[in-house]
This record gives structure tokens, C-alpha cells and sequence, in this order.
């Protein structure tokens, strides 16, 4: 079936490139003017017609055209030229054009602008360079290629989602997320299940991880408010805009990318085996006799691979352009039994009608994804947990090939696994992976559509409308056998089905028009209507509540009726209607003025007397280099200033927090409806300046911001006595201001060889000014996921992301308080707890690089993160267990020494047994203080070598690539024991800390990217 899709499509795309009767054959060379080089994929088009090609490889073109035939030769950034036949070759050179570069830009909306007129910062990737390391999640490719972006990777391998910032954090409360685009029309990014706390939790991936990344075309990333007001309070955390691919007029063509990557581990927590198992029945520790034990670590993780295979075929004529794609990602990761398969189906077409008056544009995006033995976050389910603290000297080949047992009382298998009575549910990697196995299915379907009408040469009218709609199945089958900390005796059922959609649409009026030779004007008048419902459906987990028979897994199996409490559900609910409009006026080509201003009235303010919120922005910018006469060196000059006033989404249910049904009565509201509400309003200032300089070969920009985040939405206590338990306030007062600086170089730009190479620095600081009379003075658990002696305590005249752990008792010189036995004691109380540092980096620095000799490219990328800090609960787990080298090094040096003070000011000096020191410090709620590390870390992120093989002009074939592709290959300096960059969360809470997350891998693999 789908190979007769695949020929009926080209048979389509074959007729639509008919044209007339041709009677000669030109050929021809074009080069850049500047450099001499030949320019690969400059459009040769027939005048007048729908005839055309592109240059080969080596600028070579060759097309059959009529008698007295014009051709039309463009190409982005180059002087369009058109070029009578004479009969003969035809060689041109194509001179740059700055202009054209300046009209490129895609802004807010999908409206495109000169970069020179923008009143604020935005910075863009082409396709290259956002598939170039072929990530699984086009996000993780952003990596060190933006200033002012802050990424860090799921836990969950492929599949999970990506935690972003643009600017750094400045809600407490609500998502610091940014806000997509896909071709102007905003998408749903949403999670329905995020992974948070030490004990268990589910990343259920995000709404980036379906897209495929072989169908974008570009990615803008408009980094704050003042860039994406348009947008309103979707965009108050800024935007990234995402850019698909279409088809070209007179232009058919097929493109193929096939990519295989190996993923190994090199790294994991620095584990022992020089002492045995702890001389005690049951026991999960080694604090046993010294010996030779087997390394049964790095055994267990597989070699993962990933495969990627994409088609895409495009073409069209200059009435009707489509594209069609289709894109299957299918890994293996490390851990055994972890599989992800993703299909993509992509359709988009383009017509005129009306001598092009009209012009409708349709795209479908399809995803079908599956995940197998997703990794499960924290204590529960996690195979990492039991391998890792297995007790040193036990044969655990054994445990792994007999990981169950017939229970001959019961007749059913249970788990064989030499520890009992673990509170942490810590059980056989292999019962886990086999006997309580999650699957996660997720199907999605976006539909875009839009219609633009040319009133006149001034005039557009543009109406446009989507639906996104994700359905998501969730289910895990835990068996009779595991521990009992986590299931029944006859074991645990968990079902979600939940389904999410958004619907959108807008119309935009947009006036062009130029007034006389010195002013020119762009105005933008329209509305939209977004209504948005996030996870509704059922929900249901057995837990430990029971189920009739063992190891049948479906509802009606489950036997307690608290299962059921809270099953049908809803996350979130929103409609909201918009009304917005967009001025700029340019003088001279010098000066620009913007202005715009939007109003929402949101359904999240109902039952409050603010049911709409006004938001403007005003922009201005100034080009000294069309003002005045500079030096010769520099080529371009641009100085510009903006300000936005933005509010933030109002979370739903609020204003009316609504009643839930437990499975014996009314789950009765305790929240006090917020009805004195009002929106949580931002305040952003930009500044910045962009050069060019040596014939545009170097440019440098650079921007300093300040956000001023307030009236946040803060939960308070409810007195006593009242019949509620939680209120809300409007309150808060945060500020980020940083510094981002991007500066570019074409190094060397000669015929054979090239060097371009870009820096990306970003500076960001963030304070937390004032909350309120109640918060202010005190330690806040407000945004919460801590616990075990670690905590994000929010602070007045501290930081959001600020980091708290227990700490060293000290006296008040310093000295460490310990034990009549020499342990240092912990100070477990809230104040006792020690701020350590911030989950934040002090700054970003990315330096990426792409080099080409004749047909060889090379590029790579270094990414480094200076400062912040990273906690590893990991570590203190396994340091109480005497699992780590750490503890093994200790006991070879006959304990710990220990210098501090008894609790009467007597000083100790003296060497600690290693077993009571770490058990001292280390564990669950152990001493955290001792398990913080510097954040820093430098690292080769993304690497590819690759040549292109060139063919004949006639060639089916026009174009070869083939590439040696890496990630993440090793850091040049990671001080942490795990990657520092991993994210348990996408939320505020749980940053920065590790608890039995993955181990550190590297993937290098081989591409095969064909154009014919």
C-alpha cells in the first residue's frame, strides 16, 4: 500500500512539472563572485514558466528551455540575475546580497521580517544545523548553538522529555517553559506525567519529542518577552519557532537520511569490589571481608542502537507546491528491554489560485510512538537501584538467570533475590525488567490550514486554523513476587488513558506599504481563539490495594475501591480569545519604531473581576551604519531597545477549584477559590547591538536584559478553623538580568577550503526580591520535589533554583560537631539545612565549528557549563551501603579521619571506623553537605566528519553524503559522578540532583543522506 502512495505521488508531481514544448539545452557554471567557489542549489529557472533545476554539487546545471528563453537565477543571500540564451555555456557569478539576508527572518505570527528592523534579540538555525547531530529530540540539538538557552536531557532515554529555558527561571509556581510554533500557529508541548521526588515517577515525554526533525526547516528562538508579545501570555517564557519544510516550484526532488548510532556507557558511579557482603541474613550491604569480587556491573548494560531512516519527495509548479515525508526512529537503549519505535507520516501542499491572489496551505503531522520499559525515576521499579548496591561476592549470574523462582504454595513464579526487607523496594534488575515491564503508546495528529488572500499590493488577509490532538495509553504490569513495599501479594496494576487536544485559529490583517522614498510602514490587525484541554481521562493504579488473582492485569481485577479515586480526570482547561495588533515604521532604512499590544480574555479569570489582561511592547531600533559614513571595516551597525509587558498563564481551576470523587464520598475542595485574582505580569527590558564587520565575515551581537516578574501566584496556609486548608496570593517579586553574546567568523573562504566557527555566551542572574509578609524571613517549600535531606527552599534575597541540604552541626567557629564515636552529626532541621549553591550555571559558553576541504566537511561542537552546583543522592545511598570505591579506599586505609568537636566543645581528632562513618554521613537522609559537586562541566557535545561524493549533471543521483556522527563523546572536564546536565523534572522542583538516574553513554554512528 505504501509503495502505491509512493508512485502516485511522484506520477502527481511528474505531470505538474510538464511544461511546453522545449527546443534547446543550455548548461552552465555559477560561482560566488566574491570567493570564485561553485554554489551548490541555486534555482535555474525557464522565465515566464514552471521549468527549472538547481546546480549540482559543483554549481553545474544543465536544462532544456525554449527559443528566446530568460533564465531567472536566485538563490537566498544572493543578487537574483536574469541571463538571456544565446546559445553555448552559460557561467555566472552571484554576488551576495546583504539585503536579502535581512528578509528572511521569521518573527511571531510566522511573519516575516528584515533582521536589520527587529527591535529585540532572535537568532536562527537552519536544518543543517538542528539535524546535524541527529538527535532522537530535535531540542537536545540546541544544545550550544543559542546564547540564552539552557537545556537539559530527560532521564528517561529516548522519549523523555527536555527541560528548557530561555533567560533563566522567573516563575515559582508555574512552567519556566517556552512556548512552540510550528509555521506560525502555536503547539501543544504539555506533559500529562512528569517524574519528580526520590521514590518513583513517570516522565511521559513532551510534545517535541513526536516532532520529526528531519521535516524543519528552521528554528528561531525569540529568547524573551519583547521578541514574542504577539503571542501574549503563551509567550511570556519567550518562544522558539519552528519552521517546516515544502515543496519548490520547478524543483522535484527526493531526499533520503539513514542513520545507525551505537550507544554505550562509559560511566557510572564509581563502584567496589574489594569487599564482600555484609555477614547478615538479608542484608543490602558490603561491609564484608576483603576479596577479589567480580565486576557484575558492566556486564548488564547492552550496546543501544538507533536507527533513523527518513524519505521525504517535494516539488511543484508555480501553482501547486507539496511535500510528503516519512521518518521511522527505532532504538535500543542501554538498559535491556528498553525499545522506542516512532513513525512520522508528513503531508504539505501549497496551491494558487486567482493569478496567485489566493494562496491555501494545508499540513498534516502523524505520530505513531511506543516505548517499552520506559526508566522509571527514583527508588521504585528501578533496575539501577538493585544492581548497583548488589551485595559484593554473591554470585549474581545466578540472580540474573534465575531471576524467578516457582513458589510451590502458590504455583506461580516470585522473585529470587538475596535482599529482604529493603524499604526502598530494591529488588532484581531482571524480575524488574521482565516481570514488571511498562509500556507507553502515543498517537498524534496536528492539522494546520491556512488561506491568504492579496487584497492588493499592500493588502493581505490571512485566516488559519489547527488541531492538535494526542492520545496517550499508559500501562504497567507488576507481578505477584516483587516487593511488597511497592504491590500486593497478587501484584499491581496501572492504567492511564488520557487524550489531550488544542484547537486554534486566528485571522490577521497585515498593510505594507512604502511612503515616498524616506518612510515605510507595516501594520498587523487581527484576533484568535485557542481552546486547550490537557490530560483527560482515566487513570488507574491498583497500588498496594490488591488485585483478586494474581497477575491478571485489567481493571476489573482491581480490588479496592480507593484504586479508583481520583481514576476520570482532567489536568487542565482553557479557552481563551485574543486581540492583537503590530505597528512598525521605518524611516530611511535607519530607524525603526515598534509597537504592538494584545488583550486576552482567558476562561482560567472567570469568577474574578479581571476577566481580560492588556499587555503592550514597544520597540525601537537605530542603524548607524545607514546614518553615517563608518570605517571601512565595519559593514553593518545596529543599535536597538525594547520593552514588553507580558501577563503569565493563569493556571486552570483557581479561580473555581472543582470537587473529586473518592471511591466511598466527595472529595470536597480545600482550596480557597481565588476569585480577588490577578495576572501574573512581567516587565522585560532589552538593550543590544548587532555589528557585521570585514565584508560581513565577522559578526557580533550582543544584548542585556532585565525581567521583572510580579504578582506571582503563591499558596499560603488557611488559619485554622476555616474550612479549607489552602489559599492563594498574588505575590512575589522576581528578577533575571544576564548578559548573551554571540560572535561569528567566516575564519578562512577560499575555493577549496572553509572555516566557519561561531561562539555562543550567556550570562544570567536571577533574584528573588521580595515574596511576602508571611514568606518573607523564612525557608518556603513552595515548589516542592525534595526530601532525603535535599531541598529548593524558595527565599527571599536568594534565587530561584537555590540548593538546600542537610548539613555538617557545627559550633560557632565552624567546627564539625561529631559523636562520642567521631561521626559528625547531622543537622536534619529545616534551619539546619546549608544553602550549597545554585542549581544554575554561573554561565554558558558553546563553540561550534564547521570546516570543509573540496568535498570533506568536518564540524564539531563544544559545549561548557561554568558553575552551579549538583547533588547525587546516589552517592550518599551507596556510601552507607560500602558500595562505592570511596568506602572501599577508607577501609584499606583503616577508616576516616575525622577532626572536629563533641557537642560539649571537647576537640576530637582520631580515625573513624569506615562502616559507622558512612552510615553516619551517608544514606537517605545523610549528611548531603559531603555529596555536592561542582556543576562545571566541558564537553566535545556533537562531532560529524562526512564527504560528499559528486556526480554527473544527468546523474539520478545528484548528491551523496556520507558522515561518521558522534555525541556526547567524553567531557575535557566533568568533576560531578554522573552527567550534571541530566533532569529528573521539567518542573522548578528536583533540579540539579541525581537519584539512581542513568549512567553516562555516548553514541557515534554512521549517516547516509542521499538527494536525487
Amino acid at each position: 500500500m505504501f509503495k502505491k502512495i509512493i508512485f502516485s505521488f511522484l506520477l502527481v508531481m511528474g505531470l505538474n512539472q510538464i511544461a511546453v514544448a522545449q527546443s534547446q539545452t543550455v548548461s552552465g557554471t555559477i560561482t560566488e563572485a566574491e570567493t570564485g567557489m561553485p554554489l551548490p542549489g541555486v534555482t535555474v529557472m525557464e522565465k515566464g514558466t514552471s521549468n527549472g533545476t538547481s546546480t549540482d554539487f559543483d554549481g553545474n546545471f544543465s536544462l532544456d528551455v525554449g527559443d528566446d528563453a530568460t533564465l531567472v537565477l536566485s538563490m537566498i543571500g544572493y543578487v537574483t540575475q536574469e541571463i538571456p540564451v544565446t546559445g553555448g555555456d552559460i557561467n555566472v557569478e552571484m554576488a551576495t546580497d546583504t539585503e536579502a539576508l535581512d528578509e528572511v527572518v521569521v518573527t511571531a505570527l510566522g511573519i516575516k521580517r528584515e533582521s536589520k528592523a527587529l527591535t529585540y534579540a532572535a537568532q536562527t538555525l537552519g536544518s543543517d544545523e538542528v539535524t546535524q547531530g541527529k538527535n532522537v529530540n530535535f531540542a537536545q540539538g540546541l544544545n550550544g548553538k543559542v546564547a540564552g538557552v539552557e537545556i537539559r536531557q530527560g532521564t528517561a532515554g529516548a522519549g523523555s522529555s527536555t527541560k528548557i529555558q530561555l533567560r533563566g527561571a522567573s516563575n515559582i509556581t508555574s512552567s519556566n517553559q517556552p512556548l512552540f510554533v510550528i509555521d506560525g500557529i502555536p503547539m501543544a508541548n504539555y506533559q500529562t506525567s512528569d517524574a519528580s521526588g526520590f521514590y518513583g515517577g513517570r516522565d511521559s515525554g513532551d510534545g517535541l519529542s513526536n516532532i520529526n526533525p528531519e521535516d524543519i526547516e528552521s528554528i528561531t528562538v525569540l529568547r524573551g518577552a519583547n521578541a514574542a508579545a504577539l503571542y501574549g501570555s503563551q509567550g511570556a517564557n519567550g518562544v522558539i519557532l519552528i519552521n517546516t519544510k515544502q515543496g519548490e516550484e520547478g524543483k522535484t526532488r527526493i531526499n533520503i537520511s539513514s542513520t545507525t548510532k551505537f550507544e554505550s556507557v562509559y560511566d557510572y558511579p564509581d563502584l567496589q569490589f574489594r569487599y564482600g557482603a555484609t555477614d547478615e541474613p538479608g542484608a543490602d550491604s558490603s561491609w564484608g571481608a576483603p576479596g577479589d569480587y567480580e565486576n557484575h556491573v558492566d556486564d548488564f548494560f547492552d550496546t543501544g542502537i538507533t536507527l533513523q531512516n527518513a524519505i521525504s519527495l517535494s516539488g511543484g509548479n508555480n501553482r501547486t507546491t507539496t511535500y510528503f515525508s516519512y521518518a521511522n526512529t527505532y532504538a535500543t537503549g542501554t538498559m535491556p528491554t528498553n525499545e522506542f519505535n516512532k513513525n512520522n507520516l508528513t503531508f504539505k501542499q501549497t496551491s494558487k489560485f486567482f493569478d496567485d491572489k489566493l494562496k491555501v496551505t494545508s499540513n498534516v503531522l502523524l505520530t505513531d510512538q511506543k516505548v517499552d520499559n520506559k526508566m522509571l525515576n527514583g527508588y521504585y521499579f528501578n533496575p539501577l537501584l538493585g544492581l548497583y548496591t548488589f551485595p559484593r561476592g554473591l554470585d549474581f549470574d545466578e540472580y540474573a538467570n534465575n531471576y524467578q523462582v516457582l513458589d510451590p504454595q502458590r504455583n506461580i513464579m516470585t522473585q529470587n533475590w538475596p535482599i529482604l526487607g529493603n524499604s526502598e523496594a530494591n529488588m532484581n534488575p531482571y524480575w524488574i525488567l521482565n516481570n514488571t515491564p511498562n509500556v507507553e503508546r502515543t498517537k498524534r495528529f496536528i492539522g494546520n490550514a491556512s488561506i491568504e488572500y492579496t487584497i492588493s499590493d499592500a493588502l493581505t488577509l490571512s485566516g488559519r486554523g489547527s488541531y492538535d490532538f494526542t492520545r496517550q495509553i499508559y500501562e504497567q504490569k507488576a507481578m505477584a513476587g516483587s516487593s511488597p513495599v511497592v504491590i500486593s501479594d497478587n501484584g499491581r496494576y496501572v492504567y492511564e488513558n488520557v487524550e489531550s487536544w488544542q484547537a486554534y485559529a486566528d485571522m490577521i490583517l497585515t498593510y505594507d506599504q512604502q511612503f515616498g522614498e524616506d518612510w515605510d510602514f507595516h501594520g498587523v490587525l487581527g484576533g484568535a481563539y485557542q481552546k486547550r484541554i490537557i490530560g483527560e481521562g482515566i487513570s488507574v493504579d491498583s497500588q498496594t490495594f490488591g488485585l483478586y488473582a494474581p497477575n491478571i492485569f485489567n481493571i476489573q481485577n482491581i480490588t479496592g475501591l480507593q484504586a479508583f479515586s481520583g481514576a476520570q480526570r482532567v489536568n487542565s482547561r482553557l479557552i481563551k480569545q485574543s486581540a492583537f495588533a503590530n505597528a512598525s515604521l521605518g524611516y530611511k532604512d535607519m530607524l525603526f519604531l515598534d509597537l504592538s499590544a494584545r488583550n486576552d480574555w482567558a476562561s482560567t479569570l472567570s469568577f474574578t473581576e479581571n476577566s481580560s489582561y492588556l499587555y503592550p511592547s514597544a520597540g525601537l531600533t537605530f542603524l548607524p551604519s545607514e546614518a553615517f559614513e563608518l570605517p571601512e571595516f565595519i559593514s553593518f551597525a545596529k543599535l536597538r531597545a525594547s520593552f514588553a509587558q507580558v501577563a503569565n498563564e493563569v493556571p486552570a481551576f483557581r479561580t473555581n477549584p472543582i470537587n473529586t470523587a473518592a471511591y466511598s464520598q466527595v472529595g470536597i475542595n480545600m482550596e480557597l477559590p481565588f476569585t480577588e485574582l490577578n495576572p501574573e505580569m512581567q516587565d522585560s527590558w532589552e538593550f543590544g547591538a548587532d555589528f557585521r564587520f570585514l565584508d560581513s565575515r565577522i559578526n557580533f551581537s550582543a544584548t542585556y536584559y532585565q525581567i521583572d516578574t510580579r504578582d506571582q501566584f503563591l499558596p499560603m496556609d488557611a488559619i485554622l478553623g476555616t474550612p479549607y486548608q489552602v489559599y492563594y496570593v498574588n505575590a512575589g517579586h522576581v528578577r533575571n538580568y544576564g548578559v548573551e553574546i554571540t560572535l561569528g567568523a567566516d575564519v578562512f573562504e577560499t575555493e577549496d577550503f572553509t572555516w566557519n566557527t561561531n561562539f555562543n555566551f550567556t550570562h544570567n542572574d536571577n533574584e528573588i526580591i521580595d515574596l511576602n509578609e508571611t514568606y518573607n524571613g523564612q525557608r518556603n517549600r513552595i515548589v516542592g520535589g525534595g526530601g532525603e535531606g535535599y531541598e529548593t527552599f524558595i527565599v527571599q534575597g536568594g534565587s530561584l533554583g537555590d540548593i538546600y541540604v542537610n548539613a555538617y552541626l557545627r559550633d560557632d567557629s565552624g567546627n564539625i560537631i561529631v559523636s562520642e564515636d567521631g561521626v559528625p552529626v547531622n543537622a536534619t532541621s529545616t534551619d539546619g539545612m546549608k544553602l550549597v549553591g545554585n542549581a544554575n550555571p554561573d554561565f554558558m559558553l558553546g563553540w561550534n565549528n564547521s570546516i570543509s576541504f573540496k568535498k570533506i566537511n568536518l564540524s564539531f561542537l563544544i559545549d561548557s557549563r561554568f558553575g552551579g552546583k549538583f547533588v547525587s543522592q546516589t552517592e550518599a545511598y551507596l556510601d552507607a551501603l560500602g558500595a562505592t570505591e570511596t568506602t572501599a579506599a577508607a577501609r584499606d586505609a583503616g577508616g576516616v579521619q575525622v577532626d572536629g568537636v563533641l557537642n560539649d566543645g571537647t576537640p576530637f581528632s582520631g580515625v573513624v571506623d569506615a562502616r559507622d562513618y558512612f552510615s553516619g554521613v551517608g544514606g537517605r537522609n545523610g549528611i548531603k553537605e559531603r555529596y555536592v559537586y561542582d556543576a562545571t562541566n566541558i564537553r566535545l557535545r556533537q562531532f560529524t566528519l562526512g564527504y560528499n561524493f559528486g556526480f554527473e549533471e544527468d546523474s539520478f543521483v545528484k548528491n551523496l553524503n556520507v558522515s561518521l556522527v558522534g555525541n556526547n563523546l567524553f567531557f575535557f572536564y566533568n568533576e560531578a559522578p554522573t552527567d550534571p546536565d541530566f533532569a529528573i523534572s521539567t518542573g522548578n522542583g528536583t533540579q540539579a540532583v541525581t537519584n539512581f538516574g542513568p549512567p553516562i553513554t555516548r553514541n557515534f554512528g554512521l549517516n547516509l543522506s542521499a538527494n536525487f
